[in-house]
């Protein structure tokens, strides 16, 4: 039998994919791992108590604009790399935007008060376990992020792994939001940001171990 018969002959049988079918798993994934999360941050944490105070304020939507748009950015990226030989998005880009927004309203804050309350704005009273909390919150989302990955076969294994990091991070530090008070745009940008950032390191470092098939 030559090459041309045998291909015919394995995919004679094979049922169409629907075509949302990538989306839907990855979504009902990814919504499955942050319910999770959120469940682990209310017994482990508790939601800040002034939460409903806070929702009324610009910080607290600042925090969930940043964190929530690279969460999205980096999904909607991973729909693209985990498909075989597939380029990495040319629109990566965009996710200088939030980050850069946020560094023109922290350079404005920093502007508005006087030095020396800087550090206190910078560093808040949770900075030693903002960012590690974040990481150790994003596992459940990768985990579930990287076996929807496996079942489509990518081939770019450290650009799809640090994608997946940064998703995770981003939507781990969305709900993290729902604890933390801190109200500064310098301490988000620096805190929560070295969180993602280490999740998308993570990412890329674990990519072709765990995404290998």
């Amino acid at each position: 039998m030559d090459t041309n018969a045998l291909i015919e002959s394995l995919s004679r049988d094979t049922a169409a994919v629907p075509r949302y079918t990538m989306p839907m798993r990855l979504g009902l994934s990814l919504s499955a791992a942050m319910a999770v999360v959120l469940v682990l941050i209310a017994a482990t944490l508790g939601f800040r108590p002034d939460l409903d105070l806070a929702m009324a304020g610009t910080m607290f939507w600042m925090k969930l604009a940043y964190t929530g748009s690279l969460a999205l950015i980096a999904i909607t990226a991973l729909l693209t790399l985990i498909r075989p030989e597939t380029h990495p998005p040319r629109w990566l880009w965009l996710l200088t935007v939030p980050v850069a927004l946020l560094g023109f309203v922290s350079a404005y804050e920093l502007a508005e008060m006087p030095r020396n309350e800087w550090v206190q704005l910078w560093f808040g009273h949770s900075w030693t376990v903002c960012s590690s909390l974040i990481a150790v919150f994003a596992v459940p989302v990768a985990a579930a992020l990287v076996i929807v990955a496996r079942r489509f076969a990518p081939t770019r294994l450290r650009t799809t792994g640090a994608i997946i990091g940064l998703a995770a991070g981003a939507a781990s530090a969305t709900l993290y939001s729902l604890h933390c008070p801190e109200a500064g745009a310098s301490f988000v940008l620096t805190w929560y940001s070295i969180g993602i950032a280490t999740t998308t390191a993570v990412g890329w470092a674990l990519g072709p171990r765990l995404l290998r098939w």
